[in-house]
């Protein structure tokens, strides 16, 4: 009896931590976008209004198409870069490696705030390094790079790429050092060219790590906030609001906290049901 106890003795700790922390704040979350509270006094009850004004909201129709954008580019741009920077560094005798691993990790230890600070000065129109080269260069006049709507959605995508890469990075390269030398020797063996070996021998060998890499990139990109808070404010008017910052803004700066809850809850739900769309395709959790 007491050794078929002892296992839930061990793990019963975590799902008591589980409850707290994950089970009950979501289960507030939903109580509360069905509510209607300005932070003071009794929330009052109104059912589903808040999510039938969500579907109404242009601002919140413009933010889930901004944090979709971003999404995109984190699981298209950012995961590839970062595969193809951990095959580079996995490169038998190259000089430096692992100086450039550090260099690939030290945006990830940067604070957000000093990151928006220097995209800030390089991004900015009238004295910002980025024109300032571009001019002296090759001539070409000033770009709003930040005030423009569509450049400025290419611009949080950049420092997004330039902030992640780096951690993808290491995973892949974690990854990539596991895969046996065996199989390289048989493809070798068997006449097999570089970009024949990548697509045989290394994405299956990686496979794991690369389902990891790709699901939580997508849930880091669908809650981001810090790039277009701090370098844009969401602007020029919200062309870069993504839902994490609406969330903020309807909290924060209108005390609309039941209906800043229920836009959490929408937030949660398709981050929730397309992780495990991406868990089902790319076979996470199976039995190999």
């Amino acid at each position: 009896m007491r050794g078929g106890a002892a296992p839930y003795a061990f793990i019963a700790p975590f799902y008591v931590l589980y409850v707290f922390f994950m089970i009950i704040p979501i289960g507030a979350a939903i109580y509360l976008s069905l509510t209607e509270w300005v932070g003071l006094g009794v929330p009052e009850f109104v059912g589903v209004r808040n999510y039938v004004n969500l579907a109404s909201d242009s601002s919140f129709a413009t933010a889930l198409f901004n944090s979709l954008i971003y999404t995109l580019v984190a699981v298209l741009v950012v995961v590839p870069c970062a595969l193809l920077i951990a095959q580079a560094l996995n490169t038998k005798g190259l000089r430096f490696r692992d100086l450039f691993r550090v260099a690939f990790f030290v945006p990830m230890v940067l604070s957000p705030i000093v990151i928006a600070l220097i995209y800030s000065l390089i991004f900015d129109r009238d004295y910002g390094l980025l024109n300032a080269s571009l001019e002296a260069l090759f001539g070409l006049p000033h770009v709003n790079w930040l005030g423009n709507p569509t450049i400025a959605k290419g611009a949080i995508g950049f420092v997004l790429l330039w902030r992640t890469v780096g951690y993808l990075t290491i995973f892949f390269l974690a990854a990539l050092q596991n895969v046996p030398s065996e199989q390289y020797e048989a493809a070798a063996l068997d006449g097999a060219g570089r970009i024949r070996t990548f697509f045989a021998v290394t994405v299956p060998g990686i496979k794991p790590i690369s389902a990891f890499v790709i699901v939580t990139s997508f849930i880091g990109a669908a809650q981001l906030f810090d790039e277009p808070y701090l370098l844009t404010k969401g602007g020029p008017g919200e062309a870069t609001i993504s839902v994490a910052m609406f969330i903020y803004r309807a909290a924060f700066e209108r005390q609309q906290f039941g209906y800043a809850a229920a836009a959490g809850v929408v937030l949660f739900a398709i981050v929730f049901a397309v992780s495990q769309g991406l868990n089902r395709l790319l076979g996470i959790g199976r039995d190999s």
